[in-house]
């Protein structure tokens, strides 16, 4: 594969004094994450699917100013609510646990519906 188009990406946990609280590390920034309170956990910082699902929100934001730079359109500001459930009980397989839905609600501004509209049906693409 190609270096142009490989990226490679590199995220630390290790556990702290706290049970159930996590020190992450990526390059030089480090942040605390908590599991949820439901697993006997602090909860108090972001739990890790509000980490996962942040992490969507800041590609989606990111991805659809690139789109738009790359499609010459002209947008103001990008903002992406992420909103996601866990349901244990209506997992589609028993040996992990995922999202059992998503959504994406973006909202971009200074442009028109059908450019946004464009811009997110591109970001879908991608």
């Amino acid at each position: 594969m190609s270096q142009a188009l490989l990226r490679e990406y590199r995220v630390d946990g290790r556990s702290t004094d706290v049970f159930g609280r996590v020190l992450c590390s990526a390059r030089d920034h480090h942040f605390v994450v908590d599991g949820p309170v439901q697993n006997g956990c602090p909860g108090e910082e972001l739990t890790p699917p509000e980490v996962f699902l942040s992490g969507l929100a800041a590609c989606g934001v990111e991805l659809l100013q690139v789109i738009a730079r790359d499609k010459g359109a002209t947008i103001g500001a990008v903002r992406l609510r992420v909103d996601g459930a866990v349901d244990r009980s209506k997992q589609l397989r028993e040996d992990l646990t995922v999202f059992n839905w998503v959504h994406l609600h973006f909202v971009v501004s200074g442009t028109d519906g059908a450019t946004a509209a464009s811009l997110v049906e591109a970001f879908k693409r991608r």
